[in-house]
């Protein structure tokens, strides 16, 4: 069983940045595949970006290209979403998630771990 633990949201301003971390503890962490997903109310969950067990395959979802980068640092058993140049369109509970395919995959169903959530409020 893998707990996953996001922290780093907030409320800011359009333009501004902030940055998402996510801890992960009780498995192998390398061995995971790591996304990023996203909620608004009244939507559905949609993927934002993913990366690969070593960090060497990103995807991301079009709205968040050159905007947001994803990263993971194995040693923490930690993966990041650094988002700038932030939107009132990007406000929503921000998901980290774990995928036993250890790519970097976009599906939702391929993640077997998900994280409680974190609220992002961008404000114009």
């Amino acid at each position: 069983q893998v707990l996953l633990v996001e922290s780093g949201g907030g409320s800011v301003q359009a333009g501004g940045s902030l940055r998402l971390s996510c801890a992960a503890s009780g498995g192998t962490f390398i061995i995971y595949g790591m996304g990023w997903f996203r909620q608004a109310p009244g939507k559905e969950r949609e993927f934002v970006a993913a990366v690969s067990w070593s960090g060497g395959r990103t995807n991301y979802a079009d709205s968040v290209k050159g905007r947001f980068t994803i990263s993971r640092d194995n040693a923490k058993n930690t993966v990041y979403l650094q988002m700038t140049s932030l939107k009132p369109e990007d406000t929503a509970v921000y998901y980290c998630a774990a995928s036993r395919a250890t790519i970097a995959a976009m599906p939702v169903d391929l993640y077997q771990y998900w994280g409680q959530g974190t609220q992002v409020t961008v404000s114009s």
